[in-house]
């Protein structure tokens, strides 16, 4: 058993997955131990030949494919069930290590046995900090907004734009660099399958502290993430994202809060009709058999 498994998702970016690779064998010491594990989730076969014609023939690197696109839920669990480690870092493609993350969160985390979850702090490409964590969208953000919250109880909703110098308990962190207790992770059943893409992190490290387990901003773990090169924008990107949102709410936070949710959410985009697209997937509340999963071909490789 190693120390950490590294759990990558490509699809169709395998030039940025394979710079995300390097980027960690680099940076770790030798003092940690790791594996890397890469799940091809059903990249157009150009993309995923050049993949794996350039997979680093390192041992401690594995490559493994999916015949369908399982999202990112399923991509994550699918590496992770080839994962032989003491903790699982789920590393977005798009990400690169500025330092030795692995052994700092390694450290970190054999000291605080009460952490379930926890994050780097995020840099974009131009070296500006980025927000690494957020506050669970539940009513009082909705109607109040992150700022009037972050201003009125900052112990509760620590400020999001700051490049903090100590750890920070947060209630959810940036989905592109979760590193978490195998033993958290399991007692969870990691990733709910059900939701193919967005809102992941919010409904894991809630479960997590159901669990009695902390999620946390860890900032002497650095990283550079580009910013939306793994997902894009589309209008059916944008109904997935509600869909899920709508999901995670019903499932973790109750009927009153869902039904509360749904109907503001009505009311606002009923006042922008450029969103009125979003509507239906509204009205349906989180129906998760209108997901992008069920839009999903298989692809077979030969070679």
């Amino acid at each position: 058993m190693v120390d950490v498994a590294v759990i990558l998702i490509n699809y169709n970016a395998s030039d940025f997955t394979l710079k995300c690779v390097t980027s960690v064998i680099e940076k770790t010491g030798e003092g940690t131990s790791y594996q890397i594990i890469v799940t091809d989730n059903n990249s157009e076969l150009d993309d995923y030949r050049n993949l794996k014609q350039n997979f680093p023939s390192d041992p401690r690197c594995t490559l493994v494919r999916s015949n369908l696109n399982t999202g990112f839920g399923g991509g994550n669990m699918y590496g992770a069930a080839h994962a032989n480690a003491r903790f699982l870092l789920f590393l977005n493609n798009d990400a690169l290590l500025l330092n030795d993350c692995l052994s700092v969160l390694k450290d970190f985390m054999d000291s605080h046995p009460d952490v379930g979850v926890c994050t780097a702090q995020n840099f974009n490409e131009h070296e500006e900090l980025v927000p690494s964590f957020d506050h669970n969208k539940g009513i009082r953000r909705l109607l109040f907004g992150r700022g009037f919250l972050e201003k009125s109880n900052p112990a509760r909703y620590p400020h999001r734009k700051i490049d903090y110098s100590e750890p920070v308990e947060v209630d959810w962190v940036n989905g592109a660099f979760l590193f978490f207790r195998k033993e958290a992770f399991d007692a969870i059943h990691g990733f709910d399958t059900r939701i193919f893409l967005y809102w992941e992190e919010m409904d894991l490290c809630y479960r997590l502290k159901q669990m009695g387990y902390k999620t946390m901003l860890v900032p002497q773990a650095r990283i550079l993430h580009y910013q939306g090169v793994s997902i894009g924008s589309s209008k059916e990107i944008n109904k997935e994202a509600y869909r899920s949102y709508l999901y995670v709410v019903r499932k973790n936070f109750g009927f009153l809060k869902f039904l509360f949710i749904k109907i503001y959410l009505l009311i606002v985009l009923l006042l922008k009709p450029k969103k009125w697209y979003l509507l239906g997937t509204i009205l349906k509340g989180g129906w998760m058999k209108g997901s992008l999963a069920y839009k999903q071909k298989e692809r077979y490789y030969e070679g």
